[in-house]
């Protein structure tokens, strides 16, 4: 089959946002093969791959506020993609913590998961984040239907949880983690701000 100019562009457009979403893990472990992470490598590779999940997440929320700002249909068409890399770079991190982090001490996880509340909540984020990356082909949307939005839904508490894990590992320098809550209160903040409107639209068009 021969690709019209459209998906032409559209597969070129994909391909560059995948390099894109690869490009930070891809330096990431090049500088762990070449010794570049410093003094803890394993912390260094555990805040990059997280950094990294929470980034592309938000980013991920951020396409339908510029699909409806902007009145354009594209940032949908990369929404699916964003997120399924926000799964991979959160399945790198926990990769980290488990192999490189506890090691062979095994038997530390439950415990780490029941003590310590950053641990808590992160490893809850990536459990939700499992169902959304499972069902999300073509046809698990047709097998879902209506449910399939409801379950991507979880996406608004997986990003609360994020930024929570984030801010309570950290401490003490609260900067960073501040700058994510603000985004992240600022994509829901539109998002009840565009129903709102979106609702007093449709009424104002029924009366009389």
């Amino acid at each position: 089959m021969v690709l019209s100019r459209i998906d032409w562009r559209w597969f070129g457009l994909k391909a560059l946002a995948h390099a894109m979403a690869l490009t930070p893990a891809a330096l990431l472990f090049w500088r762990a093969w070449h010794d570049g992470l410093g003094a803890d490598p394993v912390a260094a590779l555990t805040h990059g791959t997280g950094d990294w999940a929470l980034r592309l997440l938000l980013l991920g929320l951020a396409m339908t506020p510029l699909r409806q700002i902007g009145g354009r249909s594209w940032p949908i068409r990369f929404r699916r993609l964003i997120g399924l890399y926000a799964f991979f770079y959160a399945s790198l991190h926990l990769a980290v913590y488990l192999l490189l982090d506890l090691g062979s001490y095994w038997s530390q996880i439950g415990a780490d998961i029941l003590k310590r509340p950053f641990i808590t909540v992160g490893f809850a984020a990536w459990l939700l984040l499992l169902p959304l990356a499972l069902t999300s082909t073509q046809a698990m949307m047709r097998r879902l239907k209506k449910n399939w939005q409801r379950l991507h839904r979880l996406v608004y508490a997986i990003a609360v949880l994020a930024v929570l894990h984030f801010w309570w590992l950290v401490k003490s320098d609260i900067r960073e983690p501040l700058l994510y809550a603000a985004i992240l209160a600022a994509l829901l903040g539109w998002r009840v701000f565009y129903r709102r409107q979106t609702a007093g639209s449709a009424v104002a068009k029924t009366e009389p």
